[in-house]
């Protein structure tokens, strides 16, 4: 690597090397710090360009104010003179060479030294997460009588509202967020157009007061519409009778005042251009790339209506969703639902179109070469562009948290390394020729804080796999959650931790979405269909025996912490020579001649294991506690199947149980009533008495 261009490079966040999950030391190309620096603006295709950029990084005054200064509540910061702080509620406060330590939380603007800018006083540290239990739920994969072929927000509130009757403190939901408009709709909730707005898939046409108020021929036309629930969810069947539903319903409706919310406007148009041109933009006619564009304002007033139409439904997830937190609170639920925020974007959606000026145009997020994904990862996804977001004060970054916390008891943050840094793919490169860029983790993280903090929410940070201790230790600090699981609770040789070793700080769980679900890993499925799918990197006799050592150390962790009873031994069976005959009977000491053949141990119930498993969870010291749905009513297969796109049916998998019956499965009632005795629920306090 060229030392000139290295020094560029670390000048802009971009690494020139990185450390890999064998902890060894991996250079990147050359070529491709070129071109993720020209993702972040910076000419780097020739030593003369090289040296101008670097020439222009190293004249940044290191000492000037930062375009958005962060500053952690209860600290002080050094100015380079006297300034003025504009409160958020438009007090002015005088400072004199320095920012107090006393300022309240909250988005300020700071005057000093011929410059104004961003002020965020963000929290030191959250509220410590209650200790609790609940679901993690595929929300699309819940269904009852009412639902349309797929689990809805309806579904979610009645489930939410028995689950907290039973004891447990929250509901960890897939990501909600919207998706394009168009056919085919993308049925990947970790690839959405908006992260800022809801998926209108999950609404309940039955539960909105158009339909109440629709005349009983529409609502009988309506109600004919409701498709069937079939053995996997056909999204583009459900959007297409929703869709028809919903514009039979909104004459009824009550209109949206757009000009009070103009990103719910943007994003209306988007869907209603969407719906005439494709879910991709960046396929649109270029007059109407840009939202600003004098195009888009001709085509919106075209299409009013169905600017309208989508401002409407985005109101109706609103009010649906605000159900669902009422039916959290009145159940005592001390978390609530805790929502997902995906890590990236489609960049052809509604965010990219949007919010293309933060964005790195371009650029592919991913992960780097591992043991599970040995070419690398490339999730197709945008990325923030670092520079621009401290540029405009963080703004589009807090506005995405805070619309997602508005009806959110927690917010579980996917891939939260990505906070620190992200694995950049540049244009024309594949997975592994990429490179990590940084983020200014104390922003990042600070404004999640802030805003977790304004909604009273718990925050959790997926971060399993490769991740730096940085990471780790900013979220212990700051009261946020990591992530256990126990498929990689390991120690070095393999073999299963004890619970009463889990970090504390964390929500345990026994497996992922993008993992074997507890029935699947116990019976080898997951082999069988990786094997079916050529996903396979050895011999599938070798994946067997691999599943299968697995299965033997689990089961030996499970027995040595009591969790499951020791095998029982088969008494051996013998031959015994009698009148001429052979014999076969139970082995006897006090016979002779008896020859034992055989000594067999029981193999234990699979749903005895199952139980043991979620022992292990209660059995530990994590926080929070985490259970799938998919274990408990013997789910073989795994939600999603990474390295595959149609050839599994990711995210298309109905629970084997609706509503009702999951009410009343024995096999549910015995999870929750070993957590619920493991986690109790703190006792409301008593209000004192009158005097």
């Amino acid at each position: 690597m060229n030392r000139r261009l290295a020094a560029l490079a670390n000048a802009h966040g971009v690494s020139t090397w990185y450390e890999d999950w064998r902890h060894r030391r991996v250079a990147v190309a050359p070529e491709t710090v070129v071109g993720v620096l020209g993702l972040l603006g910076v000419d780097a295709t020739s030593p003369a360009a090289i040296a101008d950029a670097l020439a222009a990084a190293r004249a940044v005054d290191r000492n000037a104010l930062p375009e958005t200064v962060v500053l952690t509540h209860g600290r002080s910061r050094a100015l380079p003179g006297p300034g003025v702080v504009t409160l958020e509620d438009g007090r002015r406060r005088a400072v004199d060479g320095e920012l107090p330590a006393d300022l309240p939380l909250g988005w300020h603007r700071l005057a000093c030294a011929d410059r104004e800018v961003t002020l965020v006083v963000v929290p030191r540290r959250l509220p410590v997460p209650p200790s609790s239990w609940g679901w993690m739920l595929q929300l699309y994969a819940l269904t009852s009588e009412r639902s349309w072929g797929m689990g809805d927000l309806g579904d979610l509130a009645e489930f939410t509202g028995w689950a907290g009757d039973t004891g447990a403190g929250l509901v960890l939901l897939n990501p909600l967020h919207a998706v394009g408009p168009a056919h085919p709709v993308a049925t990947s909730p970790y690839s959405p157009a908006s992260r800022r707005f809801v998926n209108p898939l999950y609404l309940r046409v039955s539960d909105t007061a158009a339909y109440r108020a629709a005349d009983p021929a529409t609502r009988a036309v309506v109600d004919a519409l409701r498709p069937d629930r079939g053995p996997l969810i056909d999204y583009d069947e459900v959007w297409a009778a929703k869709r028809r539903a919903l514009e039979l319903l909104h004459p009824y409706a009550q209109p949206v005042d757009l000009a009070a919310d103009p990103a719910l406007a943007s994003f209306a148009t988007w869907c209603a251009l969407a719906e005439r041109h494709g879910n991709d933009w960046r396929a649109w006619p270029a007059e109407l790339h840009h939202p600003d564009a004098p195009a888009v304002a001709e085509q919106r007033r075209q299409l009013t209506d169905r600017v309208a139409f989508h401002a409407w439904l985005q109101h109706l997830c609103d009010e649906q969703l605000d159900a669902v937190t009422a039916a959290a609170r009145s159940a005592g639920m001390p978390v609530g639902v805790v929502h997902d925020l995906a890590v990236g974007i489609d960049p052809g959606g509604a965010d990219g179109w949007q919010l293309a000026d933060v964005l790195a145009q371009g650029v592919r997020v991913g992960a780097p070469p591992d043991d599970f994904n040995q070419l690398g990862q490339d999730w197709g996804l945008a990325a923030w562009r670092p520079d621009r977001l401290a540029a405009t004060g963080y703004a589009a970054y807090r506005d995405m948290l805070r619309r997602t916390l508005r009806h959110a008891g927690g917010l579980r943050v996917d891939h939260v390394a990505g906070l620190w840094r992200l694995w950049w793919v540049p244009p024309g490169g594949g997975a592994a020729e990429g490179t990590y860029v940084r983020y200014d983790a104390e922003a990042m993280l600070g404004i999640l804080a802030l805003e977790a903090h304004r909604a009273g929410a718990v925050v959790v940070g997926e971060d399993l796999g490769t991740v730096q201790p940085a990471v780790t230790r900013g979220l212990r600090g700051r009261n946020m959650l990591g992530s256990t699981v126990l498929w990689f609770a390991r120690d070095e040789v393999g073999d299963f931790v004890p619970p009463a070793r889990w970090p504390r700080n964390a929500l345990a769980t026994i497996s992922t979405h993008d993992l074997p679900t507890a029935p699947g890993f116990l019976t080898g499925e997951h082999v069988r269909v990786r094997d079916e799918l050529k996903l396979l990197g050895t011999d599938v006799a070798v994946e067997r025996a691999r599943a299968a050592a697995d299965r033997d150390r689990l089961l030996t962790m499970l027995r040595a912490e009591n969790l499951l009873p020791e095998p029982t031994p088969q008494l051996p069976t013998v031959t015994v020579a009698s009148a001429g005959a052979e014999q076969r009977t139970d082995a006897d000491p006090a016979l002779p001649e008896a020859t034992a053949t055989a000594t067999a141990t029981a193999e234990p119930d699979d749903g005895e294991v199952v139980v043991a498993m979620h022992a292990a969870l209660a059995a530990s010291p994590t926080r929070l506690l985490g259970v799938s749905l998919y274990d408990v009513l013997g789910e073989v297969r795994q939600p999603n199947m990474p390295g595959t796109v149609d050839e599994y049916p990711n995210w298309r998998l109905p629970l084997p149980a609706s509503v009702a019956q999951i009410r009343v499965d024995p096999r549910v009632a015995r999870i929750v009533d070993l957590l619920s005795a493991a986690r109790p629920r703190p006792a409301a306090p008593t209000p004192a008495a009158d005097e």
